[in-house]
């Protein structure tokens, strides 16, 4: 799978009682797939994983996977503190065609976690997950940093393609992609554009609903005679595709250091920022990837101080009431998390002046 550009870390939207509101979520994800990122995120740090069930886990991802365009690569947030219960909803990410997983770092039990146990999980993970696997490292959340000489050999897995890093440290960024370039290269399959290639685009389900059969139209007489009867979905014609050889794909987690990760090594980077401002995390891809540094490190100063302030320092409830501000479907996190006060939306209104869109 191929995991270049700006992926959204897609938030869980809920109704003010902490219901979830899965419509506002079907709303914002058809509205990502309108957008030039590459993919998004799902039951990550800003998705409020861990303030979800198992069930309503299952669900946001049916959701959202129902709700994206084929041609947007989804990765499925499945890490949970033991082998056992990752896997399991890995398989069902699986069956639903997510293309990878996004195992965070197992932390509850930290001061046992050494080495060999992190070793030791994520190659049971990649051994058996029915889709690649993607680290998680997010120190911020976890209190745990998951140690450069562990990714370099967990890199060395077959099933084990690249790594998200939300330290928000350059220097380590860097470090990461030394340290990882020795990994097997792999063959991916790409469009013609070298965009990535996803299983929903390859699948016979695609435009499918769950117990819908496939049907997507009707004809003119048959709204006229007032029948019920779906006619079935044209064929797709075929995809045409090439091939390109990757190596350990890295994202970064900030925004703030989105550019300078980029020119060290990273592959794109999975942002809050990119939830409710993907055009503009989206420039600053663009402009690094058509080699102009100038422009580059214009559009990164303009979403700097937003990163940090909104989707560093506020966290969930700022990503939210920013959201709302640019007419994507935010509201309240769930609490114990509280809504921003008054003087903290005015700082985010101020500081989403120059990024509506």
């Amino acid at each position: 799978m191929l995991l270049e550009g700006i992926f959204a870390a897609v938030t869980t939207c809920f109704y003010p009682d902490g219901r979830p509101y899965w419509r506002k979520l079907e709303a914002n994800m058809d509205r990502y797939s309108l957008t030039p990122m590459s993919g998004m995120v799902l039951l990550g740090s800003t998705g409020e994983a861990v303030m979800l069930s198992d069930e309503e886990s299952r669900e946001a991802l049916r959701v959202a996977r129902n709700a994206t365009a084929p041609e947007k690569v989804l990765l499925a947030g499945v890490g949970r503190e033991s082998v056992v219960e990752t896997l399991r909803l890995a398989d069902y990410a699986a069956e639903l065609e997510y293309d990878a997983i996004l195992v965070r770092t197992p932390h509850y039990y930290r001061k046992q976690m050494r080495n060999r146990e992190m070793l030791t999980y994520y190659q049971a993970v990649a051994d058996r997950s029915p889709l690649p696997v993607l680290l998680y490292s997010v120190p911020s959340c976890t209190a745990y940093d998951l140690p450069i000489e562990v990714v370099a050999e967990l890199a060395m897995h077959p099933n084990i393609v690249g790594m998200k890093d939300s330290s928000g440290n350059v220097a380590r960024i860097a470090e990461l992609v030394k340290a990882t370039r020795s990994a097997k290269r792999r063959t991916v399959t790409v469009t013609t554009v070298f965009a990535a290639v996803t299983s929903r685009m390859l699948s016979p389900k695609t435009g499918q609903q769950e117990g819908d059969g496939g049907a997507t139209f009707v004809t003119a007489g048959q709204l006229v005679s007032g029948a019920t009867a779906l006619a079935a979905a044209p064929p797709r014609p075929p995809l045409k595709t090439r091939t390109k050889e990757v190596g350990f794909q890295l994202l970064c987690g900030s925004a703030q250091t989105l550019y300078p990760s980029l020119e060290a090594g990273a592959t794109g980077g999975v942002l809050a920022l990119a939830t409710f401002a993907p055009q503009a995390c989206c420039e600053v891809y663009t402009a690094w990837a058509e080699k102009d540094p100038v422009l580059a490190a214009e559009k990164q100063e303009r979403i700097a101080k937003a990163g940090i302030e909104i989707a560093g320092k506020m966290g969930i409830p700022g990503v939210k009431y920013a959201l709302d501000v640019n007419g994507y479907y935010g509201g309240r996190p769930r609490m114990p998390l509280l809504p921003l006060t008054g003087d903290e939306q005015r700082v985010v209104d101020e500081l989403m002046a120059d990024i509506r869109n």
